[in-house]
């Protein structure tokens, strides 16, 4: 009999990813300890990107309803400046703002390392353009195993470590085969068992960018998603990991409509030769040209009433978005819905129809928060708070001792069973 291409997949996956420990350039790996045995408390962080907080109570979100009914939810998770993909779903895993890990944007110059873009795989998977330390390396070097499927950093190796099972990023790989094959991690003998692993599904963001976070087809995301977290849920308890598994489901950002019409265009109020643009969407960043900085600034600044400009160290200190040599020398931040262009890129390609990035406090860029396990309490709902305190709630959960971070536990405490 042949085997289908998605069992030959999955058997491959079970058997596991190689680990190769790349040497990171600064700091040295730290030493590796001896693994634990006897796993007392399991954690599963589930992103569900661009799944805004909202989204939970719309028609087909069943299970994760459900999930927030036997355990504790967010009104909303606020989530780090920019609101956007790479920079959020890092600071969830190290407690960090961007400013202080170092991924700014989803699109990023750095004067040593150049141009990082979220496509670029060998940006992505070079330890240097990630800091602090994520949560997968702080639970290895404390003698936990722990198993990515995919997270943005999970490739990279920092500090010389990765986590003990995981894979390249490849969004094709079918959504069901990714909880069995989270399952199958849980249910690994002692000594191999991962303590945290990370699971992540893009649908929600796809089809709000393509549709608007308003139609049918968001909602057809959203029941994609939510079939998987049921799926979570059930193989969870049949196999009688109730009562050690902890699900965390999270999302990185929310999402809002962007008509064309709503376009910045510029071109309108500067020369382009005067400027590298280094990121122009829902986040200006613009490096002016030797001796053209207070020029371009002069003609951005107040100009037009949807767009706010900053130089680097204006910047209001609530985004925490100055404190990076990777921060452009001009800053840009549009108003919600409005899109940064210029009117060659219009002409090539319109905004999408939704899109985010803008300020993190804006209701439709709040993400969402869920949990439920044996550490957290039943049918309890916790007021906003940002998507930093989560490293410090996840290292509480698995008795480990977290890195120097921005949370901290006393924002989420009151989460977890006393």
């Amino acid at each position: 009999m042949k085997r289908s291409p998605l069992r030959i997949f999955s058997t491959l996956l079970l058997l596991g990813a190689a680990c190769t420990r790349n040497p990171a350039p600064s700091p040295p790996a730290a030493p590796r300890v001896v693994p634990r045995t006897g796993i007392q408390q399991q954690v599963v962080l589930v992103s569900l990107d661009g799944f805004r907080w909202d989204y939970l109570q719309r028609p087909f979100a069943v299970n994760l309803r459900r999930l927030a009914q036997r355990g504790v939810h967010a009104q909303r998770m606020i989530p780090v400046f920019p609101s956007l993909t790479f920079p959020n779903h890092y600071s969830i895993v190290t407690g960090l703002y961007p400013e202080h890990h170092g991924i700014i944007s989803n699109t990023i110059f750095d004067s040593t390392l150049g141009t990082f873009r979220i496509s670029d795989t060998n940006a992505v998977r070079n330890p240097a353009w990630w800091g602090g330390e994520p949560i997968w390396v702080t639970a290895e070097n404390q003698g936990l195993h722990a198993g990515a499927f995919f997270w943005p950093g999970s490739e990279a190796g920092q500090r010389g470590v990765r986590p003990t099972r995981w894979l390249r990023f490849n969004d094709r790989f079918p959504n069901a085969a990714r909880v069995d094959s989270v399952l199958t991690w849980l249910t690994l003998p002692d000594g191999q068992a991962l303590s945290l692993i990370t699971l992540y599904y893009s649908d929600a963001d796809h089809a709000g960018h393509t549709y608007g976070p308003d139609a049918p087809q968001v909602d057809s995301a959203i029941a994609r998603v939510d079939t998987m977290i049921g799926k979570l849920m059930d193989g969870i308890a049949s196999r009688g990991l109730a009562g050690r598994v902890n699900l965390i489901v999270v999302s990185d950002h929310g999402m809002t409509a962007t008509p064309p019409e709503r376009a910045i265009f510029l071109d309108d109020y500067i020369h382009l030769d005067d400027v590298t643009i280094v990121e122009a969407a829902t986040l200006g960043q613009l490096i002016p040209k030797p001796g053209k900085l207070e020029t371009v600034y002069d003609a951005l600044h107040g100009k037009n009433p949807h767009m706010a400009v900053y130089r680097k160290a204006q910047v209001p200190a609530r985004f925490h978005y100055d404190d990076n040599s990777r921060i452009t020398p001009i800053v840009i931040i549009p108003d919600t819905g409005f899109t940064l262009t210029t009117h060659a890129r219009f002409a090539a390609r319109k905004p999408p129809a939704g899109e985010h990035g803008y300020d993190n406090l804006m209701p439709t860029m709040g993400a969402s928060f869920i949990a439920a396990g044996p550490a957290f309490r039943e049918g309890f709902t916790m007021l906003p708070f940002q998507n930093v305190h989560v490293y410090e709630l996840i290292c509480r959960v698995l008795g480990i001792t977290p890195a120097p971070n921005d949370g901290a536990l006393d924002s989420t405490r009151a989460m977890l069973r006393q």
